[in-house]
């Protein structure tokens, strides 16, 4: 999956999103996929919302004041309130169902929710990456992010109050891909649209 896609399409749709709908459910119902499970050769589901996220943003806070980007980790997931990641790896091409996923993109046609990116790219390695935001008053209140290839599919939402231009912020840690210093994130954007 070309997540650094994602994430610079979320940096820079932090100055393009709209305002939507008051009153929007930024929580997607994930379905449980328990269908793919046997056969996709590797899955991933993670759920953190509640209870465990204060916990984990407890434990974390200590040790991520005294780095700069743990500081700016802090800051990003401060007013999060759920993070839920689904990833299925097959090892045969169409070995899952648009159909799963397409039940999902129903939910980001709701009002509230607005769609900032969507890459589709055709042969042999095609992808389809889709980039939604949740808004009310203003403010980002929720991210989705579907991520499709023949062989692998992602599904991220995270619910709670998101400062888009911070994501970018943390390239290089925890994960997320690192931006080239010499490639502004609107080139970079404009470039794979």
């Amino acid at each position: 999956m070309n997540l650094k896609l994602s994430l610079i399409a979320l940096a820079a749709a932090s100055a393009f999103a709209a305002p939507a709908a008051f009153g929007a459910n930024p929580e997607l119902k994930l379905p449980n996929f328990s269908h793919l499970r046997g056969v996709a050769s590797e899955s991933t589901d993670i759920t953190i919302d509640g209870f465990l996220l204060r916990i984990a943003k407890k434990f974390a806070k200590p040790e991520m004041e005294t780095d700069p980007q743990g500081r700016a980790a802090l800051e990003l997931i401060q007013d999060i309130k759920s993070v839920r990641v689904r990833n299925f790896t097959f090892d045969s091409d169409n070995a899952y169902s648009r159909a799963d996923i397409e039940n999902v993109r129903k939910q980001l046609r709701a009002p509230g929710w607005s769609s900032l990116v969507t890459v589709h790219k055709r042969g042999d390695d095609g992808e389809d990456v889709d980039v939604y935001v949740c808004m009310e008053n203003d403010k980002v209140t929720g991210l989705a992010v579907i991520a499709a290839e023949r062989r692998e599919f992602t599904i991220v939402n995270i619910v709670g109050s998101i400062d888009l231009a911070k994501v970018s912020q943390l390239g290089g840690e925890f994960g997320i891909p690192e931006l080239e210093e010499d490639e502004s994130v609107e080139s970079k954007t404009s470039e794979n649209l």
